[in-house]
């Protein structure tokens, strides 16, 4: 326990640290385009930034560019040391992202800068400071899973949630128990260090939870049913688009490119006729999450918001997809609240992370963010509804080297044992 307790110190000072940096400068980049960029100039800096994340990732991150998959399948099947460069190349690609105005989140940022920076203890362990720790081969996977549980702690203040998704996104179905303390410590050590830098997070509430009946449960498994298939149609578009990307445009650092003239194009088209707000759908949307919760957004909110996320990802942009997904299922949840008889901010709530439980298979995880950010209160609607969305979102996720661990359905039962992407569309 004291080996990983100083194991784990470092990996969340320097998670932690990195988070919180990278927060106050998402702060900054998302001021600044807001306040200096119009949408006739976001037709020319979009292009621009994709080409500038492009060559990026051409020539220098060749070895890091698969993201978050990489960090997991490194733990899967471990060869190589995470290059320490995919921290800062990720935290580059997403400010200028984010800058231009690419629908991105902060997510995968995160984790990336956190897994990478906790793997470099592997490839120091026989330098005579970290000799004494014996650290074995099967030590670095556990600091891979504690670096990934860091990462997502810090950056949305959420250190239960961020140490169960550690153990909860490498196998579906399953979780890995031998990582749990490391993951527990670097989780709530990273988020008290980005607390310590002064770095504070978006406050949500659900002030109003009806209490249980018959009725009030079959709207929240329908709920549910409807989050998972978003959640699968997220993931669809996401990975259909990327696939597109790849098989018409052969030089990558030109994908961005295209998919950032086609971001503004559609920003303008929009911003001129049927949506003169579309602004609320670009870069990381937080204002917007927030106003899901105090009073039902326009029905089609969701679905440009899931449109602009899956063109910036499959174009190439860097950045997350879970913030992208937050709004989403919080978009969607307000809207449903002209319709059903549930308090608007406990549906959008209970879209917030029941989406997100679809798209990244892991419904305890979402279950206690849910927890951590809105209170105890609506505990039974959200794990409900996160529950019932990962059942519905099938074998499709965000994450295509996520391994299918135990089915979902006895019918799927072939796919154990598999990675997500490798799975038939």
């Amino acid at each position: 326990m004291l080996r990983w307790l100083l194991l784990s110190a470092v990996v969340s000072g320097l998670a932690g640290t990195a988070s919180a940096g990278f927060l106050v400068a998402l702060d900054w980049v998302t001021h600044f385009r807001e306040t200096h960029l119009s949408y006739w100039q976001l037709l020319v800096a979009l292009p621009l930034g994709g080409l500038a994340v492009g060559l990026l990732y051409q020539y220098f991150g060749q070895r890091v560019v698969k993201g978050n998959n990489q960090l997991l399948e490194e733990i899967h099947h471990p060869r190589d040391v995470v290059p320490l460069r995919m921290a800062p190349l990720v935290l580059l690609g997403t400010l200028l992202t984010h800058l231009v105005g690419g629908s991105a989140g902060r997510e995968g940022t995160a984790v990336q800068m956190g897994g990478a920076l906790a793997d470099q203890l592997s490839r120091w362990r026989a330098a005579p400071a970290l000799r004494w720790l014996h650290l074995r081969p099967h030590d670095r996977r556990l600091l891979l899973v504690a670096g990934i549980s860091a990462g997502f702690a810090s950056v949305f203040g959420t250190p239960l949630a961020g140490a169960v998704f550690g153990l909860e996104v490498l196998l579906i179905g399953r979780l890995r128990y031998e990582a749990l303390l490391p993951s527990v410590l670097a989780a709530f050590g990273a988020d008290w260090v980005t607390r310590a830098w002064g770095v504070g997070h978006t406050a949500y509430a659900i002030p109003v939870v009806p209490a249980l009946s018959p009725t009030t449960v079959g709207i929240t498994l329908g709920c549910g049913v409807l989050f998972g298939l978003t959640a699968r149609a997220f993931v669809a578009g996401t990975h259909g688009l990327a696939g597109w990307f790849q098989r018409r445009i052969a030089w990558p650092p030109l994908r961005p490119v295209v998919g950032g003239v086609a971001l503004a194009l559609l920003a303008l088209a929009l911003q001129a006729s049927l949506v003169p707000d579309v602004a609320r759908y670009l870069g990381l949307g937080v204002p917007t999450i927030v106003a899901a919760f105090a009073a039902p957004l326009p029905w089609y909110s969701f679905g440009l918001k899931m449109f602009f996320t899956s063109l910036t990802l499959g174009a190439g942009f860097k950045g997350g997809e879970v913030t992208p997904l937050f709004f989403v299922g919080a978009a969607l949840g307000s809207a449903l609240a002209s319709v059903l008889p549930l308090p608007v901010a406990l549906l959008a709530g209970m879209g917030f992370v029941a989406v997100f439980s679809g798209a990244a298979n892991t419904p305890l995880a979402c279950t206690l963010m849910g927890l951590e950010l809105f209170g105890t209160a609506g505990a039974a609607y959200l794990a409900l509804a996160c529950v019932v969305a990962y059942l519905f979102s099938g074998h499709r996720g965000i994450y295509g080297a996520q391994v299918v661990g135990t089915a979902k359905h006895p019918h799927l039962a072939r796919d154990e044992g598999q990675p997500l992407g490798s799975l038939p569309r």
